[in-house]
C-alpha cells in the first residue's frame, strides 16, 4: 500500500529535492532541446539541473540529520540563490524562497504549501522586468492559482496534485502563447523544468507520480532560431551584497536600457542574484559594481560556437601596445613606478572599483597589465577585470599583494612578449616574491600570535601578523629573520613616510650581520600605513 504524506517534514524535503536532482538529470537534454526561448543556447535543462545541485548542496553543508522543514527549506533557498544557472534558475530559486519563508511555523501542510507557491509566484513576477507570458513564469502562476483554489480542508496530496496538474495543463499551452513556441511546435523549456519538479513533489507525497507526454520533444531544425555574429549577446549574472533596495532598483533600470531578461531576486537576508542579457557585459558589470558588492560574476556568450568557426590572422612584431597601471601609495613610490614607464594610480586614501575601472579605461593602449597591490579586494578585482574589457582594451589583473612584489614583477617586464607571455612572466615573479610589513599598532587587537597593544611593534607576512614586539626595531629584525628562514638572495625595503633613519639603518645592519651573501636595497616609499614594506627575491 502507498504511504500518503499528510505533511512534508525536513526528511521528506530533502528527499523530494534529491529526487528533482535526479529527474532533471534524466530528462536534462530534453529540456535543453526545447530551448528556443528566450535565446536558442539548448541550455535551460543544464541550468536548472545546477541550480537544483546547488541547492541541494547547501543542504548538506548546512544541515544535519535532524533538521526541519524550514532548516532544509533556508539551506535549498541560499543555495539556489548564490548557485542559479540562467534565468530559469533564478525563477527556480524563487521557488525555493517561497518554500523557505511559508515554512517558518513548521512542517509544509496543504495550506503552507498554497502559500509558498503564491508567494513564488509574486516573486518572480516582482523580479523580471519585463514578463512574458508562454514561460515557466506562466506556467507557476497557473499552479499557485490552482492551489489557492483548493477547498480549505484539501489535502497536501490533493493540493499537491492540482498544482502539477494546472502547470501541466498550462505548459501545454505555451506553445500557442509564444510566436517562437508555435513555429518551433514545443512548449516552454523552462516550463517542462517545472512541471518534473511538482510532479516529483506528488510523487513524494502520494508515493505515484504523474505519466505525462508532450506533442514534441525536439523544435524543427528548420524553424529553430540560431545565434549569429551580427546579433552576439552576452548572458551575465553575478551577485551582490552590501546594497540596498533604492540602488536595487536602480541597478535594474540601469541593466533594462543596455539588455533585456532582466531578473534581479534577493535571497531574503540582504543578498542579491542579478541576470541579464545584453551586447555589453562590461556595461552590465560595471552597473553592478555601482549598487554594491560584487562576486560570482559570470560571463556566457551566446555567439561563442559561431565565433569559433572564424579564422582571425594575428601578427605580433616589436613593441606591444601596452601599458602597466599599478596601485601606488606615497611619493617615492609613485615616483619608482613611474620612473619605469608605468601609470600610477595613487591610492594614499582608500580607492573604489569604480575608481580603479577608471583608471584603466584612461590608459590609450590597448592592452593593459594591472597591478592591484592590495588595493581592491578579490572579488572587486574580478568584477573590474570584466567591466574593464570592451573593444579598446585587452585587461589582464596580476597577481600583486605588494608594492614590492609589483616592483619585482617589473623588473622582468618586456613589451617585444605577447601580452599572455609578458603578463605570465610577470605573475610568476610576483607570487615568487616573499613580502612582509613593519607597522606600529594604532589600538588593541587580537591576532593570530596574541593580542598586540597600542605602540606595539607588528611584523606581518602577506596579511598575518607574525610577530608582536614592544620594540619596532626588534619587531622588524624578528619580522627579517622569518621572511628569509627558506633563503633569498635580495631583500628590497620600500621606506614608509614615518620611519625613523636609524630603524632603517638598523634593519640593513643586520641583514648584513646575520644574512651573509644578502643584497639589500632600499628605495623611499612614502606610505603612511607601513614603515617598510619588505620583498625577498
Amino acid at each position: 500500500m502507498l504511504e500518503v504524506l499528510e505533511a512534508v517534514d525536513g526528511d521528506a524535503l530533502q528527499r523530494w529535492g534529491q529526487a528533482c536532482v535526479d529527474r532533471l538529470t534524466l530528462r536534462c537534454d530534453e529540456i535543453n532541446n526545447l530551448n528556443v526561448f528566450p535565446i536558442p543556447d539548448s541550455d535551460t535543462g543544464t541550468n536548472l539541473l545546477f541550480t537544483m545541485r546547488a541547492a541541494m548542496d547547501s543542504v548538506t553543508r548546512n544541515t544535519g540529520d535532524s533538521a526541519s522543514a524550514h532548516e532544509v527549506a533556508m539551506a535549498m533557498s541560499r543555495g539556489a540563490t548564490t548557485g542559479a544557472r540562467g534565468n530559469s534558475g533564478i525563477i527556480l530559486s524563487q521557488v525555493m524562497r517561497g518554500l523557505a519563508v511559508s515554512s517558518a511555523d513548521g512542517p509544509f501542510t496543504a495550506a503552507t504549501l498554497r502559500a509558498s507557491l503564491e508567494l513564488a509566484a509574486g516573486l518572480v513576477r516582482n523580479a523580471v522586468s519585463v514578463p512574458v507570458e508562454g514561460t515557466i513564469m506562466t506556467v507557476l502562476d497557473c499552479a499557485a492559482y490552482a492551489a489557492g483554489r483548493c477547498a480549505e480542508d484539501a489535502s497536501i496530496s490533493e493540493v499537491a496534485r492540482a498544482a502539477a496538474d494546472a502547470a501541466a495543463e498550462a505548459l501545454a499551452a505555451t506553445t500557442d502563447q509564444l510566436d517562437v513556441l508555435r513555429d518551433a511546435g514545443v512548449v516552454d523549456a523552462g516550463g517542462l523544468g517545472l512541471v518534473v519538479m511538482l510532479d516529483v513533489l506528488v510523487g513524494v507525497i502520494s508515493g505515484r507520480e504523474p505519466e505525462r507526454t508532450f506533442a514534441r520533444s525536439e523544435p524543427s531544425r528548420d524553424v529553430r532560431p540560431t545565434p549569429t555574429l551580427a546579433s552576439e549577446q552576452y548572458e551575465v549574472m553575478y551577485l551582490v551584497a552590501d546594497s540596498d533596495d533604492e540602488r536595487i532598483a536602480e541597478l535594474r533600470t540601469r541593466l533594462g536600457a543596455i539588455g533585456d531578461s532582466v531578473i534581479i531576486v534577493g535571497d531574503g537576508d540582504g543578498g542579491w542574484s542579478v541576470h541579464v542579457h545584453c551586447a555589453d557585459a562590461g556595461a552590465a558589470v560595471e552597473a553592478g559594481l555601482t549598487a554594491g558588492a560584487l562576486s560570482r560574476v559570470r560571463i556566457n556568450c551566446f555567439a561563442l560556437d559561431a565565433a569559433s568557426h572564424q579564422v582571425v590572422e594575428v601578427t605580433h612584431s616589436g613593441i606591444a601596445d601596452r601599458a602597466i597601471l599599478a596601485v601606488a601609495e606615497g611619493d617615492g613610490a609613485a615616483a619608482l613606478f613611474e620612473s619605469e614607464g608605468v601609470i600610477v594610480l595613487r591610492c594614499d586614501e582608500p580607492i573604489s572599483a569604480i575608481q580603479l575601472l577608471a583608471a584603466i579605461r584612461n590608459v590609450a593602449h590597448r592592452e593593459v597589465l594591472v597591478l592591484p597591490n592590495g588595493a581592491l579586494s578579490a572579488h572587486e578585482l574580478v568584477a573590474v577585470s570584466v567591466a574593464a574589457r570592451d573593444a579598446n582594451h585587452e585587461v589582464v589583473l596580476l597577481p600583486s599583494s605588494s608594492m614590492v612584489q609589483a616592483l619585482a614583477a617589473i623588473a622582468v617586464h618586456d613589451p617585444q612578449r605577447i601580452a599572455v607571455d609578458d603578463a605570465f612572466a610577470m605573475s610568476e615573479c610576483a607570487s615568487a616574491t616573499r613580502w612582509g610589513s613593519l607597522r606600529i599598532a594604532d589600538e588593541r587587537a587580537l591576532t593570530l600570535v596574541g593580542t598586540c597593544e597600542p605602540g606595539d611593534g607588528l611584523g606581518l607576512i602577506g596579511r598575518e601578523v607574525v610577530v608582536i614586539e614592544k620594540d619596532a626595531e626588534y619587531a622588524g629584525t624578528q619580522l627579517l629573520d622569518r621572511v628569509l628562514g627558506s633563503g633569498g638572495e635580495l631583500v628590497t625595503m620600500l621606506v614608509g613616510g614615518n620611519a625613523p633613519t636609524e630603524l632603517i639603518d638598523h634593519l640593513a645592519s643586520h641583514v648584513a650581520q646575520h644574512h651573509p651573501g644578502v643584497d639589500v636595497m632600499i628605495y623611499p616609499g612614502g606610505q603612511l600605513g607601513d614603515l617598510v614594506q619588505l620583498g625577498v627575491e
